[in-house]
């Protein structure tokens, strides 16, 4: 039920049940949108300049015009009236309602910005803090332009089901030349000797903000950094693996399409990393106060 769950549609707030939107959208005929989510904790969104700056990105990228400063006013208004202390803020952005062509409407078509606040009372993962979580492969089918943050999702939601069907937290895809990109939802991280692995960014994966993050803690640890591709062949060789993102936070994986990751439990660096990220997110809170 989303009936509890604050909107905030084009300026107008509402219950999310409320805002309706016509089937001439560009989003409903072609996923011509992009989409942004930010997480919330204590009434506050965590690494909002970082999600803001990857938001305009992909908006410039796909030639929609928005005005995104004027947006994050709306996010703070909305989550301020929303009351969610723990949660997240989902924003989307088409480029609006308008005959059906492939091309970019001929006249002026005004965006449609929709952005609602949902709780988040539990924590989804937190069965798989401490044993880890397992994932399968999925072969590479999306688009090339990965980089942007844009609501065309199937491939994600194909993988994404099979790694349910399977019973797995998600599915890593696999480009044809065995290079592990990120999952559906998630960016993938691996620990070789001490050393923390991740695909460089590029547009093969989502410049993913927490995986940002997680970077700079490793640095601030003392944690050496590799950002070079990770290999379906080298799983064997690989210590520990985990991914990151707004809502997964840093989730520690033991198996790849059943086969143990390491010694088959959480490693140290992950949990090391993972204890780093909720410091930093309560050394943010303390600052507020």
């Amino acid at each position: 039920m989303t009936q509890s769950i604050l909107a905030n549609w084009n300026g107008t707030e509402m219950p999310l049940d409320d805002v309706r939107v016509s089937v001439m959208d560009r989003a409903f005929l072609f996923g011509d949108a992009i989409y942004e989510v930010l997480r919330v904790y204590g009434g506050r969104t965590w690494l909002h300049d970082e999600h803001f700056a990857r938001f305009k990105r992909s908006l410039t990228q796909v030639q929609i015009p928005c005005d995104a400063d004027r947006l994050q006013g709306r996010v703070a208004q909305t989550l301020r009236n929303s009351g969610v202390d723990n949660g997240i803020v989902y924003i989307q952005v088409t480029r609006g309602v308008a005959a059906r062509t492939h091309h970019f409407p001929d006249f002026p078509v005004e965006p449609n910005e929709l952005i609602y606040i949902k709780p988040i009372d539990v924590d989804p993962y937190a069965a798989y803090r401490e044993g880890g979580a397992s994932v399968i492969t999925h072969s590479e089918t999306r688009w090339a332009r990965r980089d942007i943050k844009s609501v065309n999702l199937l491939a994600n939601c194909l993988a994404s089901q099979a790694a349910k069907e399977a019973g797995s937290i998600d599915a890593i895809f696999v480009a044809d030349d065995g290079e592990l990109t990120e999952g559906t939802h998630t960016s993938l991280f691996g620990v070789r000797d001490g050393q923390v692995l991740t695909s460089p960014t590029g547009p093969h994966i989502l410049p993913g903000v927490t995986r940002r993050c997680v970077l700079n803690l490793a640095e601030r640890a003392g944690v050496p950094v590799v950002e070079e591709p990770l290999r379906t062949h080298e799983l064997s060789n690989i210590d520990e693996l985990f991914l990151t993102g707004t809502t997964t936070e840093l989730l520690p994986i033991t198996k790849v399409d059943g086969q143990a990751i390491g010694n088959g439990k959480p490693g140290p660096i992950t949990q090391r990393l993972y204890s780093a990220f909720g410091a930093s997110v309560a050394e943010w809170l303390e600052q507020a106060d």
